[in-house]
């Protein structure tokens, strides 16, 4: 896949991307469905998946072997390659679980791949996606890059001069589209869309907070020039993922405002 390809991808729709992640349970572990015991259950999330917002299902290779087949037909594939248990209390670092060849033979429609930029492991992991980015292009499968500052050489991974270098980052290791935590503001995610050039950024959605809240800020990521999002808590963590999904394809894609969106889902 050339990187002009990506809007005629499965990873989009209409130029715009929702990413359904559920690599949580790996890296968060069992505490992420606490709240919401039956968000264990991979069918539940794997069956949201089918709602047509949803551009593309992110998980670990257990999870794909295991449910994938049954939702082929449904849902896009995104192959999260790498990823590491929170038990691990070392710099931050992410163990590579699959390879892109055995991600496409299961019929990934994509890969995702995470980058800690700042860590003492940030040279092995740029070389890491270097080889997945390069066997993905001999697929024809565009990469995502969960690009995210963090580790000893970083004081505030959250600040917008460090997202935006998370997204410059992604540009120029040769992501296609760069996964980065929002800012703060419409201002900042819009100076990081620009260092991005033609990287497409699209935000994390981060722990788990209000219909309004959340929607607030996709909005501002949409009118700042980002394609999207990639969202795992603020879905299947809710009683009710259809309802959040129904107004998410909304202010993504309809590029309506948040109270059009929410009375749609309550519709």
């Amino acid at each position: 896949m050339k990187p002009d390809d990506l809007e005629a991808s499965p990873l989009t729709r209409d130029g715009k991307v929702l990413i359904l992640a559920y690599d949580h349970g790996l890296e968060h572990g069992p505490v992420d469905f606490d709240g919401v015991p039956e968000s264990a259950d991979p069918a539940r999330t794997f069956e949201a998946a089918t709602h047509p917002a949803v551009t593309s299902l992110a998980v670990q290779k257990g999870l794909a072997e295991a449910y994938y087949p049954s939702y082929e037909d449904d849902v896009n594939l995104l192959a999260k390659l790498n990823g590491t248990s929170n038990l691990w209390m070392g710099e931050p670092d992410s163990a590579v679980n699959w390879s892109v060849d055995y991600a496409a033979e299961l019929g990934a429609d994509a890969i995702g791949f995470t980058l800690y930029g700042g860590s003492n492991h940030e040279i092995e992991m740029a070389e890491e996606f270097r080889d997945a980015q390069e066997a993905a292009r001999e697929h024809g499968l565009p990469s995502v890059m969960w690009s995210y500052p963090r580790g000893q050489g970083l004081k505030n991974d959250t600040k917008p001069s460090t997202i935006a270098y998370a997204a410059r980052q992604a540009l120029e290791l040769g992501a296609d589209v760069a996964k980065v935590k929002y800012p703060g503001s419409q201002s900042a995610m819009e100076d990081a869309v620009r260092m991005a050039g033609r990287t497409k950024v699209v935000m994390s959605g981060g722990s788990k907070r209000s219909d309004r809240e959340f929607l607030a800020n996709v909005k501002s990521v949409i009118d700042a020039g980002g394609v999207g999002l990639a969202v795992g808590r603020n879905v299947w963590q809710r009683e009710n993922p259809q309802r959040i999904l129904d107004a998410l394809e909304q202010v993504i894609f309809e590029e309506t405002s948040v109270d059009e969106a929410l009375a749609v889902a309550d519709e």
